[in-house]
């Protein structure tokens, strides 16, 4: 539906539909795993901007979706190899 949708208070990597669910996901990518999944950095002030950002979203789409969904996916490797995670309803 969308990607790098933004607002004057910050942006949401990709917004999408998964049947008659609205999906906000995170993107998040590193190079290697030394510092652990990439996933981990979506901490509770990440969670809590992407969910200010779903409903500033909501109230400018009135006619979308009312389940939310926030997905994360997790790129890891370079672009010859990488690795991606996608945990669904991460939080």
């Amino acid at each position: 539906m969308a990607r790098n949708w933004r607002c004057r208070q910050g942006e949401i990597d990709i917004i999408a539909s998964s049947g008659s669910v609205l999906v906000i996901c995170e993107v998040k990518t590193r190079a290697n795993a030394d510092f652990g999944s990439p996933a981990s950095a979506v901490d509770v002030n990440k969670q809590q901007r992407l969910r200010r950002l779903a409903a500033h979203w909501l109230s400018d789409n009135p006619n979308s979706r009312v389940s939310v969904r926030f997905d994360v996916a997790a790129v890891i490797g370079p672009k010859e190899k990488v690795t991606l995670e996608v945990i669904e309803a991460a939080f």
